[in-house]
């Protein structure tokens, strides 16, 4: 394993391993989503490059796509969460005290 692969792998595991353990608020939950992804578009982008694969050339751009939607949404829900409950801690977006 080179040094690129293990700095992506462990760019996605340390995202994983942040939005397993420290899920306080969503805020934090979401960046780590976002960094989970990005690793993977740099790991999808040198891919492609070194593989020089003409038919996958165009995964990394719609898995930014992906990202940006994904991280908007995760944003809208943030202010909405923010508005309704008054805070972006998970503990308090419990469904069964609407």
């Amino acid at each position: 394993m080179t040094r690129v692969h293990f700095s992506f792998s462990m760019a996605f595991i340390l995202g994983l391993m942040g939005l397993a353990f420290h899920r306080t608020h969503f805020l934090f939950a979401l960046l780590c989503l976002e960094g989970m992804m990005l690793s993977l578009f740099l790991a999808l982008s040198l891919w492609t490059l070194q593989t020089e694969a003409t038919n996958f050339s165009a995964a990394p751009m719609l898995l930014l796509a992906f990202s940006a939607c994904e991280a908007s949404t995760g944003l809208a829900l943030l202010v909405a969460t923010a508005r309704t409950h008054g805070t972006d801690r998970l503990q308090n977006l419990n469904l069964l005290q609407c």
